[in-house]
């Protein structure tokens, strides 16, 4: 293998990782008049955000604010969404070309539907600007020096190495192996003795084994809207059945507040009354048997699966107090104890990351290492679903850019 160097006076600041962080950071660092190169190590930049939403992308969210985000401390995210704002993100893209229209709970996508427009914003901007992109490039040591980093990279088998004032750790995290996700931010992180908050996958589906797989196997492809909770967080969304278990967005949502052991709770008819609506039809209808009303309400297949639980073959009429008590707890507090979840591979985020005690909140610089900065998904910020770590992304990616 041969070496390269390039000296550091060639770069205000070195990026890794070329996603959502990573290509805000360039950009706005561009319009400053810095000049940073992004070490990508897919073959194009944006893969995370080229698959999101389908394909999509959901790129922000009009009711973002910190309160939708998960961190050992809750405040941490202030400072960057006060210089950051959805309005910001929104008329940055507008200016580029892209609307955005909104789907539900606030999700905005572009009107296209095309996350490769987004991609593209950043691409033209980078070659407007002059900034530096190189892909298939294989981060594999940051070092300290005298005058800032080396950093040493791989690409097509030859190893170069980089001198900068300044390094940016927007590299993602666990999350989809697939499309490049590795760890490298976490080990730089404890390479240079920051803490990390321990890791799991969030915004992940749920999985069910045991006696009670084949109930859920038996219903896969059914889908409620439900209210889930627990002790720490609630969501009305739909959930999806599958032959695993359950997911969907209440599921993916809540699945970020839960832990191995844990018990969750689903009420698969809120902001009703079941018993009121049998009591109800009852009076119009108390020959209709149990069976025949939750068909009308679910699906067929969903109400017979709920055979083994309650008195289905009995009519409306000759439901008993005690019947109607166990209809309205099934119904109204349906409890799930998972097995566990689909893993990195399937969740959307990664939970935990770099600690935010170790990092500047106001310029998400390493406290302990100057000129070392953390963006994005690494640090232990983990937004909601619909589009509010996209808004973290940009956020953390402009506050790096007024500080390399």
């Amino acid at each position: 293998m041969s070496a390269n160097l390039i000296k550091q006076k060639d770069f205000d600041a070195i990026i890794i990782g070329g996603g959502a962080c990573g290509l805000m950071c360039t950009v706005q660092a561009g319009f400053l008049g810095k000049r940073t190169l992004i070490l990508e190590k897919n073959t194009q930049v944006g893969a995370k955000i080229l698959i999101s939403g389908g394909g999509r992308c959901n790129y922000t969210n009009l009711y973002s604010s910190p309160k939708q985000f998960i961190s050992q401390n809750e405040h941490f995210s202030k400072s960057a969404f006060a210089q950051w704002t959805v309005d910001d993100t929104i008329s940055f893209f507008e200016t580029y070309g892209i609307q955005g229209k909104e789907k539900t709970l606030g999700q905005l996508f572009p009107v296209s539907d095309k996350a490769k427009d987004i991609v593209r914003v950043f691409t033209d901007l980078c070659a407007d600007l002059g900034q530096e992109i190189k892909c298939d490039a294989d981060v594999k040591s940051i070092e300290q020096t005298d005058n800032g980093f080396e950093v040493v990279y791989e690409k097509h088998g030859r190893e170069i190495r980089l001198h900068t004032a300044k390094v940016v750790i927007a590299a993602g995290g666990l999350p989809i192996q697939k499309m490049g996700a590795t760890d490298f931010g976490l080990r730089t992180a404890r390479k240079f003795g920051l803490t990390l908050i321990d890791t799991a996958p969030a915004l992940v589906p749920l999985t069910i084994t045991g006696k009670d797989q084949q109930w859920y196997e038996q219903l896969s492809g059914n889908s409620i809207f439900c209210r889930v909770w627990n002790d720490r967080a609630s969501f009305e969304e739909n959930i999806l059945f599958t032959h695993w278990g359950l997911s969907g967005p209440a599921i993916l949502q809540i699945s970020s507040y839960w832990k191995a052991g844990e018990f969750i709770y689903i009420d698969l008819l809120p902001n009703e009354n079941i018993t009121e609506l049998i009591q109800e039809e009852r009076e119009l209808n108390g020959r209709k048997t149990l069976l025949n009303y939750l068909s009308g309400i679910y699906t067929r297949k969903f109400a017979e699966a709920l055979s083994g639980y309650l008195p289905m073959e009995k009519n409306l009429a000759s439901l008993s107090k005690t019947d109607l008590e166990a209809i309205d707890n099934l119904i109204h507090n349906f409890k799930v104890k998972p097995a566990g979840d689909k893993g990195y591979d399937k969740a959307e985020v990664m939970r935990g990351g770099v600690s935010t005690d170790e990092i500047s909140s106001k310029s998400l610089e390493a406290k302990k290492i100057p000129g070392l900065f953390f963006g994005g998904e690494c640090i232990d910020v983990t937004g909601w679903l619909g589009g509010y770590n996209f808004q973290w992304a940009w956020a953390s990616g402009f506050v790096i850019a007024q500080n390399i």
